[in-house]
């Protein structure tokens, strides 16, 4: 059984203008020690799919229809205040902007320190020793004595691990890390996708790596889900993912990055844009853009289809239909 399983998943904006499908049946799992790459454009639901899962979805954005399973419960529907023991204890939360994840005004080890205290049976001695020993962990330098400094001593990277500890504090089976890497320098970013590697490898915690940046999945992630327009176009193992796409989309995007084994005068694009989320054409969100556009892609919404080892939502794969 996956430790998180997100079963058809929809989340709507309801507004003056009408209600926004902004997240359309989002299906995905993670296993234990597993880290799954999500990864599209800006406003291709991302970072709405993480805030679905977490319980932070700001109104008036609401879970209409699927489900969230945690190792087999459903926390979908728990009311805010069992939400709230489970984000911090079960899952833990990591954003791009650490400054956002954390309080200017206490010292980073009373925010460790009330964040351990809250969530496992430990005094507060032993929660302080327990904050050092995770600011040690994720690479703070003399952490003994930096527990007692302040957000803004520290930089940019190092608040990042801060922020890392902080989700680790209560000892989650999942995270979900959104854009943690985009704000740093590519040397940090590096740091910091070796720290989680490790910490899931050697913790066994499950990690959803919300990101745009193609690099960072390659090598941080086991599996990788490509969303656009608030679907999931396609998933599968990275590898094959990244070297071999399946979807017109991903292939776009693998295309659209520079090689270091081939020169180009031009980068390839994907013309046109992503749809704004009032005007989602039918069939394939993906139609307008797509070089491979057939009729039943106009009017047929594909579902993820097999294609090799991952899967696809593109009419190229029904193979029923070739037959």
């Amino acid at each position: 059984m996956p430790l998180l399983d997100v079963r058809n998943l929809r989340v709507e904006f309801h507004t003056r203008r009408g209600v926004l499908t902004a997240l359309d049946d989002v299906s995905l799992q993670i296993n234990m020690g597993e880290v799954l790459g999500v990864v599209g454009e800006s406003g291709a639901g991302k970072s709405l799919t993480g805030s679905a899962i977490i319980g932070l979805l700001d109104p008036p954005g609401r879970i209409t229809k699927g489900e969230i399973l945690l190792d087999g419960r459903r926390i979908d529907t728990l009311p805010e205040d069992a939400m709230r023991r489970i984000r911090g204890r079960e899952i833990g939360a990591i954003f791009q902007d650490p400054l956002t994840s954390l309080n200017p005004l206490y010292t980073v080890g009373r925010q460790l320190v009330e964040t351990i205290v809250t969530h496992l049976p430990l005094t507060p001695t032993q929660a302080r020793s327990r904050a050092i020993e995770l600011l040690e962990s994720t690479g703070i330098p003399a952490a003994a004595q930096r527990i007692d400094h302040y957000p803004h001593q520290f930089s940019g990277g190092m608040r990042q691990r801060v922020v890392i500890a902080l989700a680790l504090a209560a000892e989650p089976r999942l995270i979900v890390a959104d854009e943690p890497t985009t704000a740093l320098d590519v040397s940090i970013q590096a740091q910091i996708i070796d720290l989680l590697k490790t910490l899931c490898r050697e913790r066994g915690a499950a990690v959803m790596l919300i990101t745009h940046d193609m690099g960072v999945i390659a090598e941080t992630a086991d599996r990788v889900a490509v969303m656009y327009a608030g679907r999931i176009a396609e998933i599968g193992p990275v590898s094959n993912v990244i070297g071999d796409p399946q979807h017109p989309y991903t292939r776009g995007l693998m295309e659209s990055i520079p090689s270091i084994h081939r020169t180009t005068e031009f980068l390839a694009q994907i013309d046109g844009s992503m749809p704004r989320l009032n005007a989602i054409p039918p069939g394939c969100a993906f139609n307008p853009r797509c070089p491979h556009r057939m009729a039943r892609c106009l009017s047929e919404r594909p579902e993820l289809l097999e294609a090799g080892n991952s899967m696809a939502a593109c009419w190229l794969h029904d193979t029923g239909a070739r037959k």
